[in-house]
């Protein structure tokens, strides 16, 4: 394939650098899909930030799953204010127990 200076493909051509002739038909079938493969490597990359940026040190807590998580960062907003909670802080989080919010003290600190 051949690219102009936009990026976009102007000719298909063979290993001696010949060009093909190919009907309008082929040819925007052809750019079609090469939008659609680059779109969708586009969404996966997002999809991979997005999971990386999310990701903190509450997910390696078992008994934390995103809802929770949510509801903790929601009341104290940063992990740093999680770490310096007591246990008794943590237990007016919806769903923390007293075992998880041990634990979330132990792993944090």
């Amino acid at each position: 394939m051949v690219k102009d200076d936009k990026h976009s493909t102007r000719a298909l051509i063979d290993e001696e650098r010949r060009e093909y002739n190919i009907s309008e038909n082929l040819f925007l079938f052809i750019t079609k899909f090469q939008d659609e493969v680059h779109n969708t490597a586009i969404e996966y990359h997002r999809k991979l930030r997005e999971k990386d940026i999310s990701k903190s040190e509450l997910d390696d807590i078992p008994g934390i799953g995103q809802k929770k998580k949510e509801l903790l960062l929601k009341e104290f907003k940063t992990i740093e204010s999680i770490r310096e909670a007591d246990v008794n802080d943590l237990l007016k989080v919806k769903g923390i127990t007293f075992d998880l919010a041990k634990k979330i003290k132990e792993k944090l600190n």
